[in-house]
């Protein structure tokens, strides 16, 4: 949708490269429910005349059906676009519109007030650069406006608009703007917010919204359209940065041509310029900045280039170019506020993917240090997050990363979180700083590998992981495939998950947050072990897939062996050898797995047992022939 001009009818080639000059504003509405915010949307594209005919007469019979205004147009259903919206009279789902002036372009995001919908608010408020924050003029500042700006503050919004909306509803009263004005300026200082634009509005009636209301003849600002005109954008902000450039593809049609592709996150670039290259450190200078259009003089912040480098130096994507005067930090452990984004909590310890820019790396979470009450900015002792939950966490990437801090760069600074099974976005963060002992600690570097050590031992090392339910006959049938082994002359060690619990994790119960911290321990000992040259058995329920995805991460393809022990729920209650299922069922043990807490059965193990089916000796052999099959033993 744009905006009618004359140009379009007398010289469309002149209109169209105005308007690919034209700067680009993104946006977000949000505050308290039914505070106006589809509205005064839906009245800033019909009073700039960017409905088309056909978009007007749609809007005019949706009014009949859905709106809240008796016979006038319910401009709110301009953006609210679901059926579950407009029967409610509410906002649910983000909903973006594009739109343009004389003077810029821009993409409005209308967010949801509601409390559950909080996820939906940061995604369309993450690549914002001014929020409309309304509140309705006779509620005042209400616990949903203070949270919204809290969020709004953390996604590292710098300018904000106070729309003090439904002023036609208090009579354009100045003591009642003044009032809600000062109350919430005095609230945004706590939360670092100090660009505020307030104006006093009408959506329903037009007030201030392109021209200056003559029912606010004590209002002598803005008006809301005049402030999204104008208002500097965080670009022009981030041209003044040093440059950062997240490389998304190394281009490479031919041999006499390496190029590294990207959009400059911030500062500006020219052929000469000193580089670095990070993580790696390594440095070059700057060749040529190609473009579709042909070689550029100087790039800056927002432009999408290719740049090509004096120096053969080895970067690949998800790397970062920088200037190498002030380049990113690099580190592999940080802090990290966190929003949850996903109905199944957040649990210390288990992997995730972590997605900066165009480098995808593994992540593990530590115990929150607190979590953030919203409402009250409170800080709260916390295990877990759960969904829309806010909380400031450690966190501990598989390898270093360049970044900024994201304050000073959302693009180097921001991130989500990945379910590595499901790949579904679980939350999204903004790293803070690195940790000091991610500068601290360093790997030593050793002259006896595990390669010299499995050599020594006469044998190549694997990890055999048994799995299944309690009473399955995991721990009997490794004893058994650990004695044969041990017959064969072969070097081994069986971590059993009872025995295991009498040591290394006593300190630890049957929580699902437990039980991903017994497994990952586990697992850590099972790669020392595997390291030292030795075959390692282990066997634990380990319920979860993503925490036995997260053991395998830590072995090269082949080593790690998943074995199956495939038992009925049924069959191994009727075992019951310890008598913890009758415990179980009588409630006398939580989160007990099959009863009161999940299996999630592995999908493709190496090796399958059906223990109904075979008797725990036939089984054992079953599991050395497999891995005599694989090679591992003679």
């Amino acid at each position: 949708m744009a905006h009618v001009s004359d140009l379009i009818a007398s010289d469309i080639q002149q209109y169209l490269k105005l308007h690919e000059k034209k700067s680009l504003l993104r946006f977000i509405t949000c505050g308290s429910v039914d505070d106006g915010k589809s509205t005064v949307i839906g009245r800033l594209l019909y009073e700039s005349k960017m409905l088309f005919e056909d978009q007007l007469a749609a809007i005019e019979n949706d009014s009949k059906k859905w709106g809240t205004q008796g016979g006038d147009i319910d401009f709110a259903l301009l953006v609210d676009g679901l059926a579950a919206e407009r029967e409610q009279g509410i906002t649910i789902d983000v909903a973006y519109r594009y739109f343009s002036t004389d003077r810029r372009k821009f993409i409005v995001a209308d967010t949801p007030g509601h409390e559950q919908y909080t996820r939906n608010m940061i995604t369309g408020a993450s690549t914002a650069d001014v929020a409309v924050i309304l509140i309705d003029a006779r509620k005042g500042v209400l616990t949903q406006t203070r949270r919204h700006s809290y969020l709004v503050s953390l996604i590292g919004i710098r300018k904000v608009v106070l729309a003090i909306n439904k002023m036609d509803l208090v009579d354009y009263s100045q003591e009642v703007f003044n009032r809600i004005n000062d109350e919430y300026r005095a609230f945004a200082k706590q939360i670092g917010l100090n660009d505020i634009t307030s104006i006093p509005l009408s959506g329903l009636k037009g007030d201030n919204m392109l021209v200056a209301s003559e029912h606010t003849p004590w209002y002598h600002g803005t008006t809301l359209m005049g402030f999204l005109e104008t208002c500097e954008i965080d670009e022009t902000r981030l041209q003044k940065e040093p440059f950062r450039l997240p490389v998304q593809w190394v281009n490479r049609p031919n041999l006499d041509f390496r190029g590294f592709a990207g959009v400059v996150t911030s500062g500006s670039i020219k052929p000469g310029d000193r580089i670095r290259a990070q993580p790696s450190g390594k440095e070059s200078t700057v060749a040529r900045i190609v473009t579709l259009g042909g070689d550029l003089p100087e790039a800056v912040a927002g432009q999408s280039i290719t740049l090509t480098l004096a120096d053969e130096i080895d970067i690949s994507r998800g790397d970062v170019i920088s200037t190498a005067t002030s380049p990113a930090e690099v580190a592999d452990q940080f802090e990290a506020t966190l929003v949850w984004m996903t109905d199944e909590p957040m649990i210390p310890g288990r992997p995730y993917l972590l997605k900066i820019g165009a480098q995808t790396v593994s992540a593990t979470i530590t115990e929150p240090k607190y979590k953030v009450n919203v409402n009250t900015l409170e800080h709260l002792a916390a295990k877990k997050l759960a969904l829309n939950e806010i909380g400031v966490v450690n966190l501990a990437l598989d390898r270093a990363i360049a970044f900024d801090a994201y304050t000073a760069n959302r693009d180097t600074g921001g991130f989500i979180l990945i379910n590595r099974l499901t790949n579904n976005t679980v939350g999204a963060g903004m790293l803070h700083f690195a940790l000091r002992r991610a500068h601290n600690i360093h790997k030593q570097a050793v002259d006896v590998n595990k390669a010299a050590r499995a050599a020594a031992l006469g044998q190549k090392p694997a990890v055999l992981w048994f799995t299944g339910l309690s009473g399955a006959g995991k721990s009997t049938i490794a004893n058994i495939v650990e004695k044969k082994l041990h017959a064969m002359g072969r070097h081994t060690y069986l971590l059993d998950g009872d025995n295991v619990r009498h040591g290394l994790n006593k300190d630890l119960g049957f929580t699902e947050v437990d039980r991903v911290e017994n497994i990952r321990r586990v697992s850590e000992v099972a790669h020392l072990m595997a390291d030292a040259g030795l075959i390692v058995l282990t066997a634990f329920i380990s319920p979860f897939r993503s925490e036995r995805a997260m053991a395998r991460s830590l072995f090269p393809e082949g080593e790690f062996i998943e074995v199956y022990v495939d038992t009925p729920l049924a069959v191994a209650e009727d075992r019951d050898v310890k008598g913890l299922y009758k415990k179980a069922r009588r409630g006398e043990i939580a989160n007990f797995t099959g009863i009161s807490s999940p299996y999630e059965a592995p999908e493709n193990p190496e090796i399958r047992v059906n223990t109904t089916a075979a008797s725990a000796d036939e089984a054992a052999e079953q599991v050395v022939a497999h891995i005599r099959a694989l090679g591992l033993i003679g």
